[in-house]
């Protein structure tokens, strides 16, 4: 039990924090790596919330070969990122966990700290606090920033991954107030998730971080990065990975659909004085980068979402799309 300042005391305990992995054909060995990583921080695997969303890869199965005791959540289609956390966070919470850590599968917390207590305790020291995430680094080995949560400022695919390829640098190894913590590595108090409700599973994929922050903290919840914690992903890897065409596909329609929720004349004017007129010269330079296919994705994902379309598991499919195979 921790009392900070004027809060009131809060009892979040790290022994009750709940892990919860999506996995999507995201291989066995990232899995592997991501779940004993846990364990090694001190979540047993009974209290881990495998959900596996109809992978074809073979990774559900030699998970839970290798790592018997999890709790798991096996689906029979892929529902998306979104709708898959939700169930993993309603299981946590049955269970009764003081708060649910939504790891990505190929996030890695590497063990020469305590870094899920160390989160556990940002949460425990104010009451007013519902989300915290670490400082995430790229996984090559190149200790850039991948983010350090991210800013709602209505430019370029809505929203900005703070630190976003910047050397990893004192500046991100603080604890600081942010619009939301991205969904690869956030943890969330559990009397949060049910003020806030669920994750908006309809994005599928990306976008739904940031609509959840901003409506965490349009509930009076702060939402805080936890710079001092570093934890490692592969960004996309299941998608493509990088500047890809499923994933830009992907963001584009769910920036339109966000701002048909929650933007007003200036958020759309931004948003097309900021991406979509300059995505034209965008495209020219990917194309000489050979990644001019990406780019159409994300202006198609634009009319898409513009028409009311959604993001659905047949359209991410190999040739759902004659934008990628």
């Amino acid at each position: 039990m921790t009392s900070l300042g004027g809060s009131s005391t809060v009892e979040i305990s790290a022994a009750r924090i709940w892990a919860v992995v999506v996995n999507w054909n995201g291989g066995a060995d990232d899995n592997l790596r991501c779940l004993r990583s846990l364990v090694e921080q001190g979540i047993e695997p009974a209290r881990i919330v495998f959900v596996d969303n109809a992978s074809e890869d073979g990774s559900r199965d030699a998970v839970h070969a290798a790592v018997p005791g999890l709790e798991r959540v096996d689906n029979d289609a892929n529902l998306g990122f979104g709708e898959a956390a939700n169930q993993g966070a309603r299981r946590a919470l049955e269970r009764g966990a003081d708060g649910v850590l939504f790891v990505i599968n190929d996030l890695l917390v590497p063990d020469d700290e305590p870094a899920i207590e160390r989160l556990a305790r940002a949460l425990a020291g104010d009451d007013r606090l519902g989300f915290v995430g670490p400082r995430v680094l790229f996984g090559d080995g190149t200790e850039r920033v991948w983010c350090a949560g991210g800013r709602l400022d209505h430019r370029q695919n809505v929203s900005t991954l703070l630190g976003n390829g910047a050397p990893d640098a004192a500046r991100w190894r603080t604890t600081f107030d942010v619009d939301y913590v991205a969904g690869c590595a956030r943890l969330c108090r559990a009397g949060a998730r049910r003020g806030v409700g669920h994750i908006e599973a309809s994005y599928f994929a990306y976008m739904e971080d940031v609509e959840l922050g901003l409506r965490a903290r349009r509930a009076g919840w702060a939402v805080r990065t936890v710079g001092e914690v570093r934890a490692y992903h592969a960004p996309s890897s299941a998608t493509g990975g990088g500047y890809g065409a499923r994933r830009k596909w992907m963001q584009g329609l769910n920036s339109v659909r966000f701002l048909r929720k929650h933007g007003g004349a200036r958020e759309w004017a931004r948003f097309a004085l900021f991406d979509v007129a300059t995505l034209p010269a965008v495209a020219a330079v990917r194309a000489l980068r050979g990644e001019g296919r990406a780019a159409l994705a994300k202006g198609v994902g634009i009319w898409d979402g513009l028409r009311g379309r959604r993001v659905t598991a047949e359209r991410l499919r190999p040739g759902g799309s004659w934008l990628w195979r």
